[in-house]
């Protein structure tokens, strides 16, 4: 079998990746939230046809004379800038300006997101649409921490038992403010609580688990640290706006370009072996 036509497979097999990554952010350009993804090749196994050696005062150097073996996919990176804001006007909606992800659960496992687009269920509980309930506090933490929040943003339960609650909207700094009435009648405006962020040493090792979250407790990604909305280095929040998806169409019509093109050169690479191959064949008719 001829090195060439193994290599040429295996572009085309690293091309196909390519393009189903490019696919996949294409798919997700108006997703909320959603981060753009990019594969990185790298060359395989070169295989060595003869050694090479170091110059001397006396004789030059030789180099290696090696073949290499075609390509792969060395890893698929995630770019973690941040996305446009588009402004919904719903006051549970909120983007992050900087630094940080939401925590959420959906009672058993934690999860990390930059989609905002909450929304208060029945149960007066602070959802993304599947379901997951924003994690935070009941007061604010005077410092960041290791240990993740545990208090469920349900404005009900934060209200006290017996209260009515309205108008919620989310402070910049987190904090969940609503008019509150009493079992009395009277009504005041209360901060109930404040959303969580968290931090991670690595946000491009976080794993994706679907539905715009990430697995909080992604090994790649390094611990992870909580804190407040505007407290040190993490992001303050917009109230009302949501951020988009950071896919560049341009860049990813291009890329689709130059994997499309490389596919079909791999495609030529085999049938020219083939046509190498035919040719000895024939030779015994020959």
């Amino acid at each position: 079998m001829l090195r060439s036509m193994n290599s040429a497979i295996s572009g085309m097999q690293a091309f196909q990746t390519d393009l189903d990554v490019v696919g996949n952010n294409i798919a997700n350009v108006d997703t909320v939230g959603y981060k753009s993804n990019s594969a990185e090749f790298s060359d395989v196994l070169s295989q060595t046809m003869a050694g090479g050696n170091a110059g001397s005062t006396t004789t030059g150097g030789v180099n290696p004379e090696q073949v290499g073996l075609g390509v792969k996919v060395a890893a698929t990176q995630m770019d973690m800038s941040q996305g446009a804001d588009s402004t919904t006007g719903v006051a549970t909606n909120v983007a992050i300006q900087g630094n940080g992800f939401f925590v959420v659960t959906d009672g058993t496992h934690d999860y990390l997101t930059r989609a905002g687009d909450f929304s208060i269920d029945s149960a007066g509980n602070l959802v993304l649409p599947d379901g997951t309930i924003a994690l935070g506090y009941a007061t604010a933490p005077t410092s960041s921490s290791a240990t993740a929040p545990t208090t469920k943003m349900n404005v009900l339960t934060l209200a006290g038992t017996g209260s009515q609650v309205s108008n919620v909207t989310i402070g910049s700094d987190g904090s969940i403010t609503a008019s509150v009435t009493d079992s009395s009648g009277n009504t005041t405006t209360k901060t109930l609580g404040y959303l969580a962020l968290a931090q991670v040493p690595n946000p491009a090792g976080l794993v994706k688990t679907g539905d715009n979250l990430y697995d909080a407790q992604s090994a790649p990604a390094g611990s992870a640290t909580y804190w407040t909305p505007g407290q040190g280095s993490y992001g303050t929040l917009a109230a009302g706006e949501l951020e988009q998806s950071n896919v560049d169409l341009s860049q990813q019509f291009a890329e689709m370009i130059v994997a499309q093109n490389a596919y079909v050169a791999n495609t030529h690479m085999i049938g020219t072996d083939n046509a190498i191959l035919q040719a000895l064949v024939n030779m015994k008719n020959s």
